[in-house]
């Protein structure tokens, strides 16, 4: 055996692909490496300016660190791989900060989003200049060995600052279309430690980055804290009630800070620029680890959908232990123990804020709730327990992301009639008290009874009401008929108050069909064109033919009789097969014009002697809801005399 192993390992360029070409998709990511970067140089400001001119787009991130020596742009910025805290362990030299960089990975991100690098370096008066090119990489690459990359040497007479590092970013994969307000919002998130607070600011365009960028703290309604000693997070969420300070303590593992909230509606976790807020963010060193570990919950109740938060977990990254990020450099590893113990840590503290968030929500939904007038009384009526279903339910309907004022007073008033009903069943175990001597609570429950049958309907027609009132508003000329073609089959109390509900056998139906297609094909070109659509329906026991004729045809009345004896007559052969012959019926048909012989003078009965042997009547379509409403008016005004719980819905509508 030879003293010299004849075996080798050789690391391919290809292997930059899966590291760093790839690494991310989208600027803001790719912006975070650099500024990380400036972070672990001791920088105290990054200025990052972007020109979106189509043809000269370029973005540049220059700060004012310790800048490279040529030798230690070689020895680490273009060594892949490099491990600063192997190399040089511990904090930065100037301010003693922990550094974010681990992988050595970072700065190959930058060809994700262009293909031409440009890297400008200053330090201790050395200066260092060179660009790289992404198609010159990918030959490389290309070359399918161990090959050694050669960026381009440039001149260094065009530097004009004293220490530091400036990168310029050009010919992008993409237009670069964000706004500057949105890259601001972005990087923001990213990043705990920007701000003069940490000896650290970031400019996008001259504008200094800021917590406040972030645009979410105002959104907070309830805020739990973690190892918030100083009020920081308090401060953050001016709009927020506090509610706990809560412990950070993970067993022996490590600490954690940071808060989580809630928001008042769910809608409001969806910002201007699409981002979904709804997540709890992890950040290791100031900088994010992963964006999202609510997602780890499979929580899918109502709850989860208001929270938002950040937990900063530093114990997650140790120098002397494994590091726990993905190659992604976007998630944690999810079977370390690290991330174990910390997500058992947010589970059960998500737990306890799901039960004071439910109590906090409906204690406020009922505050909400018996402002309206009316309610507060109601509500003091109710039995104890009644009382805990009703400020449950309000806290669920407070709970709701509904932005229309009405619509959520509709549901406050279903809740008053839900209880009602729990009242009425209460009584209705009283029944097995009931003796000759107290015979009366029989009486009281049926008086309750009928009150609740006349609230509902009640409700039905006042909501019948509104719904012709908008067919009224919206519906004009021809467009009416469509309208009343697509309801008028399935709501016949259109046509007729006792007709509550559309009803039929599917059997007959299609045997009305067979029929009436018979008919239909010896009718003539004109006749057909009249016609919008004929179907068959029953009702209150009485079996409907409903004809829809078009609304800019006029059609006389001999013609409608007669193609309504011919309709008729199929349909009564069809009943007396099916044993139905002796019921009622009746054929309405419903025309956008008055009849030819309607309006004269010398035959005013014309119209209804004709058709009332056929127990036809004719209706045009603005008819059809006039009377409709005025049928429902009419039994609205005739039932003014209303109960406690009736005056109460009038007074919710009213407020």
């Amino acid at each position: 055996m030879t003293s010299e192993s004849p075996y080798r390992m050789t690391l391919s360029l290809s292997v930059l692909k899966q590291l760093g070409l790839n690494l991310y998709s989208n600027v803001p990511s790719v912006l975070s490496e650099v500024v990380a970067n400036a972070w672990d140089a001791d920088a105290e400001h990054v200025w990052i300016s972007i020109d979106p001119t189509a043809g000269k787009e370029r973005i540049v991130i220059e700060d004012d660190g310790h800048g490279m020596t040529q030798r230690e742009v070689n020895e680490r910025y273009l060594l892949v791989g490099y491990e600063r805290r192997e190399q040089n362990p511990g904090p930065t030299e100037r301010f003693g900060r922990s550094p974010m960089g681990r992988k050595g990975i970072g700065k190959l991100s930058l060809f994700s989003i262009a293909r031409t690098i440009e890297v400008r370096t200053v330090k201790e008066g050395e200066k260092s200049a060179f660009r790289m090119e992404l198609d010159e990489i990918k030959k490389k690459i290309g070359e399918r060995e161990a090959a050694t990359y050669a960026p381009e040497e440039l001149s260094t007479d065009d530097i004009d600052f004293g220490k530091g590092t400036r990168i310029t970013i050009t010919e992008p994969k993409k237009r670069i279309h964000q706004a500057s307000g949105a890259l601001r919002m972005r990087l923001a998130r990213r990043f705990s430690v920007i701000g003069p607070g940490y000896g650290f600011s970031v400019f996008i365009n001259g504008e200094e980055i800021s917590a406040t960028d972030r645009d979410y703290y105002h959104k907070v309604q309830y805020l739990w804290t973690f190892g918030d000693e100083d009020d920081l997070y308090k401060d953050l969420c001016t709009e927020a009630e506090p509610i706990a300070s809560l412990p950070g303590t993970l067993d022996s593992v490590g600490e954690v800070r940071g808060w989580i909230g809630t928001v008042e509606e769910s809608g409001k976790l969806k910002d201007q620029h699409g981002d979904n807020l709804n997540r709890i963010v992890i950040l290791v060193r100031g900088k994010v680890a992963q964006e999202d570990i609510l997602e780890e919950f499979g929580e899918t109740g109502l709850f989860a959908r208001y929270l938002i938060g950040e937990i900063h977990a530093n114990f997650l990254d140790v120098d002397d232990k494994d590091d726990i990020a993905t190659s992604s450099r976007q998630r944690l590893i999810e079977d370390d123990p690290r991330y174990e113990a910390l997500k058992a840590f947010i589970g059960r503290i998500l737990k306890k804020i799901q039960n004071e968030w439910t109590r906090l929500r409906n204690e406020e939904g009922k505050e909400k709730a018996i402002k309206i007038p009316g309610i507060n009384e109601w509500f003091e009526e109710l039995g104890p327990d009644q009382q805990k279903k009703a400020k449950s339910l309000f806290g669920k309907i407070n709970s709701l992301t509904i932005e229309e004022p009405t619509a959520k007073k509709q549901l406050f008033k279903q809740a008053v009639i839900a209880f009602d009903s729990f009242r009425y069943s209460d009584q209705l175990e009283a029944l097995d008290s009931v003796s000759p001597e107290n015979i009366e609570i029989v009486t009281g429950i049926f008086a309750e009874l009928d009150e609740r049958e006349a609230i509902l309907y009640h409700q039905i027609i006042s909501e019948r009401i509104d719904v012709i009132r908008t067919l009224q508003k919206k519906v004009q000329d021809n467009a009416l008929e469509k309208v009343i073609q697509e309801q008028i089959f399935d709501h016949l109390w259109l046509l007729d108050p006792s007709w509550e509900r559309a009803a039929g056998s599917e059997y007959m139906e299609q045997q009305v069909r067979t029929e009436f297609g018979k008919i239909e094909a010896g009718l003539t070109e004109e006749e057909k064109k009249a016609r919008l659509d004929i179907k068959y329906r029953t009702a209150s026991g009485k079996h409907i033919i409903i004809e829809l004729k078009r609304a800019n045809r006029r059609v006389s009345v001999y013609e409608l009789g007669s193609q309504i004896r011919t309709y008729r007559n199929a349909t009564i052969k069809l009943l007396d097969a099916a044993g139905l012959g002796n019921q009622p019926f009746e054929f309405v048909c419903v025309v956008g014009k008055d009849l030819v012989e309607q309006n004269d003078p010398n035959n005013s009965n014309l119209v209804k002697e004709t058709l009332r042997p056929l127990d036809a009547r004719v209706i045009r379509y603005e008819e059809l809801l006039e009377n409709a409403y005025a049928s429902y008016s009419e039994f609205l005004k005739e039932h003014e005399k209303v109960g406690r719980i009736t005056r109460l819905l009038q007074a919710i509508d009213e407020s």
